[in-house]
């Protein structure tokens, strides 16, 4: 994740560009349901007929206009109506900077409220994701603004960053719905932590503040050893399937949403979709060299 970063893998991502399109969407399909939003939801329907959640969210990130702001927030709309019409067990989660962030913080919270308006209407919920670090602070100010209103929404925290205890003491007090996750973004060490170990351990702490002050905790990740320390501490507090799910990303480690699931915890699957799939599947891969240079032994390997 945030280990070093060889020679190999920067060449990868330098290569990127060129690399066919074709090829691209074949190393992607596993990740993705498709372009559509009758991908999504025939996705979600055999993850629900599998006994998981689903979390459909919309390819999209740092829009450049108003326009496809407002587009975004749609096309979200749209997929909380598909879900109610289709009786999925689904939530959605939602980029800020899809919603204009960049453009204008009033303008983005005004468009994420939109759909934050729609999802209650239907009984349904909105994650608002983590992005880079530039990000953080108008995410927590744009979510605790919506929560001042609405009760079906939540957001992300991510262990690998240095101030994310401060900001999970802030949300622990008013027991906010809080996604954990490790973190994905390539950060300068003043701001995170590169030590893989040590966002273990951090993510553990998190975790322990959270569940002790009451939130509930949607668990993100595909560690075994961090599923361990989290099934250890659930027990520990005693807590219910109401107190917290399992969270894991499409097409990744199976075997051990499996494991989990017939474990009797709940679980809920990420399931990305949309037109947008190569140009967001290139900016992931450029924001992690390592995982640029995985997919490329595993496509060789195959």
């Amino acid at each position: 994740m945030l280990g070093r970063v060889s020679l190999f893998d920067r060449l990868v991502v330098r290569g990127l560009p060129v690399v066919p399109k074709p090829l691209v969407r074949k190393v992607a399909a596993p990740y993705i349901a498709g372009e559509t939003l009758d991908d999504f939801v025939r996705v979600a329907r055999g993850l629900n007929a599998g006994g998981c959640r689903a979390a459909g969210g919309i390819l999209g990130e740092f829009v450049e206009s108003r326009e496809a702001a407002e587009v975004a927030a749609s096309d979200y709309v749209r997929t909380l109506d598909a879900i109610d019409a289709h009786g999925l067990d689904s939530n959605i989660h939602v980029k800020l900077t899809h919603f204009g962030l960049k453009i204008d913080p009033a303008f983005c919270l005004r468009t994420v409220r939109r759909v934050v308006e729609a999802a209650s209407v239907h009984g349904n919920f909105v994650r608002i994701d983590m992005e880079d670090s530039s990000c953080t602070d108008e995410t927590i100010d744009i979510y605790l603004r919506l929560r001042d209103e609405f009760d079906n929404v939540g957001v992300v925290i991510q262990a690998c960053l240095r101030r994310s205890l401060a900001d999970v003491r802030r949300l622990a007090e008013v027991r906010a719905n809080v996604r954990l996750c490790k973190g994905i973004y390539i950060e300068p060490i003043a701001i995170a932590y590169h030590d893989p170990e040590i966002v273990r351990r951090n993510f553990v702490w998190l975790l322990e503040e959270l569940l002790g002050a009451g939130s509930y905790v949607g668990i993100a990740t595909h560690d075994a050893r961090l599923v361990w320390e989290s099934a250890r501490i659930i027990d520990r507090l005693g807590l219910g399937r109401t107190h917290y799910e399992f969270q894991m990303l499409l097409g990744v480690l199976p075997e051990l949403r499996g494991i989990i699931r017939d474990a009797g915890h709940v679980l809920r699957v990420a399931v990305p979709f949309g037109p947008d799939w190569h140009p967001y599947s290139i900016r992931r891969l450029r924001k992690n060299p390592a995982i640029a240079g995985h997919v490329l032994r595993a496509m060789f390997g195959r």
